[in-house]
């Protein structure tokens, strides 16, 4: 049996995609809530002021906020040792610069986390998931400002203080590394550049969005550190994306130019998060792109003090790289790149690399020997109902199904792997498109993207088929 007894089965959400509830008890407006609902073809648009007539799939999303025990309850049905979900920021500190957090805030995820204790699950709580207080984008412009380093600690200090003993493990930016592309300057970064409307799209400005990522690595490694004073027991990971990169063709210069990719893209962050030092090959890249990175003399020393204690990233799709760019046009793709002829693709045009999840894992953990853990996979699909009413999501347990396989041979190879948390494993709102046409969940939520729904919940056929993994610990698949 490759997976470990104590193996960390579960599933992964957001607070901006599931909750809703945006206004309610104190909320504040975060980032993502001023982001409008859009298509595959359009994008989500940021309105900095709140436009009526506008959806914007954040307020309501799939109400989590009142519905979160009978949800918790299917996924302790479901067998989940572990739940991952973030704190809204603006939840406890509603502009981010309030002197007193916000009680109801905090009573709110007592009541999670206390709900997740009844089942024995868990809970792994993402710190920032793409949703900073829009009072500080507009003040400071979010993380292009070292004042949001003490901002974002205080933060830290409270929840980790307020949850000490409850809690164990936590993530402190969500796919941090997706501000090394320019569409990751608003979503996690709370960045907006003057002339703005569409956030896949800003008007970039590459020595900001590298800046911006050193006040986050000093604030995590501020995190990390004061995490384990507060409770020796708490675990800190970091979190990427992970975009698998491979040659398009043995072409040495298609080999070189993955390389380079793959150093800025999925080993920059993980560089400094878990060795605690800038990599040498970020010199050149600075220095060809006419970035200087603005540091204090004590910041060498905080992100060698801060290193986390384990590694997390979401697995999605790989892609290829080509040294002639006429090639470098993969449809759907998210990240870019050109399409792989050996593969096929989601309804989104992500395209499906089960190996290369394995070769990624070996990779990752060749690289930093820490545990690892995937705390994102999964396929968004249109899921149809069925006459009778049942969701017969076959194709999704087919993804799954070949992701954990590979997840085994990993193990096998000698991968120390924690755990695997699904992404959606409820349906909520798309990060990418703002849509819940594009569905994830192991449970189907009555939501749709014109506004209509009841919230009522069924389980998907995929619903038994997790339950009987996690029954077997991955042996019944």
């Amino acid at each position: 049996m490759p997976f470990k007894k104590d193996f960390l089965w579960g599933g992964a959400t957001a607070a901006n995609q599931c909750e809703g509830a945006w206004n309610v008890d104190g909320k504040g407006i975060s980032c993502a809530d001023i982001c409008t609902g859009g298509s595959y073809k359009q994008a989500k648009r940021i309105t900095p002021v709140l436009e009526e007539g506008t959806f914007y799939p954040s307020h309501e999303a799939i109400d989590f906020y009142h519905h979160y025990k009978e949800d918790i309850a299917l996924f302790a049905e479901m067998g989940f040792k572990v739940f991952r979900f973030s704190i809204a920021w603006t939840r406890i500190f509603p502009t981010g610069e309030e002197e007193t957090p916000n009680e109801k805030g905090l009573q709110f995820y007592d009541n999670v986390i206390d709900e997740c204790l009844k089942y024995n699950i868990e809970p792994l709580i993402t710190i920032s998931h793409y949703e900073v207080p829009f009072a500080l984008t507009q003040k400071y412009n979010g993380w292009a400002s070292r004042e949001m380093i003490d901002i974002f600690t205080k933060y830290c200090k409270t929840i980790f203080t307020r949850y000490k003993g409850k809690v164990k493990y936590w993530l402190t930016f969500n796919e941090i590394n997706g501000a090394t592309g320019n569409f990751g300057a608003f979503l996690s970064q709370g960045i907006l550049n003057e002339g703005t409307t569409d956030f896949m799209h800003q008007v970039d400005n590459p020595k900001q969005r590298f800046q911006a990522l050193h006040h986050q690595f000093v604030a995590s490694a501020l995190a990390v550190k004061m995490a384990h004073e507060i409770d020796e027991n708490y675990k800190i990971g970091c979190m990427q994306i992970f975009a698998t990169s491979y040659p398009l063709t043995c072409n040495p210069d298609d080999v070189v130019l993955t390389q380079q990719k793959n150093h800025i893209m999925n080993w920059f962050c993980g560089d400094v998060q878990v060795r605690g030092y800038y990599p040498s090959y970020m010199k050149r890249f600075f220095k060809e792109n006419d970035i200087e990175i603005n540091m204090e003399p004590e910041d060498k020393t905080i992100l060698k003090e801060g290193c986390v204690d384990f590694y997390s990233f979401s697995y999605y799709m790989s892609v290829c790289h080509s040294a002639d760019e006429s090639k470098e046009n993969g449809d759907g793709n998210l990240l870019g790149g050109a399409n792989n002829p050996y593969l096929k693709a989601s309804d989104w045009g992500w395209q499906i690399d089960p190996k290369g999840l394995r070769y990624s894992l070996n990779e990752i953990y060749d690289r930093y020997q820490i545990p690892l853990m995937v705390v994102e996979n999964g396929l968004g699909a249109y899921d149809k109902k069925e006459a009778d009413g049942s969701i017969q999501d076959d194709y999704r347990i087919d993804y799954l199904r070949q992701h954990i396989e590979q997840m085994k041979e990993a193990v096998e190879d000698g991968v120390d792997l924690m755990g695997y948390t699904p992404w959606g494993c409820i349906d909520l709102v798309s990060a990418s498109t703002g849509e819940m046409a594009k569905r994830y969940g192991f449970i189907y939520v009555e939501k749709y993207d014109d506004g209509t729904g009841d919230y009522s919940r069924k389980k998907k056929k995929s619903f038994a088929w997790y339950k009987k993994v996690i029954e077997s610990n991955g042996e019944e698949l």
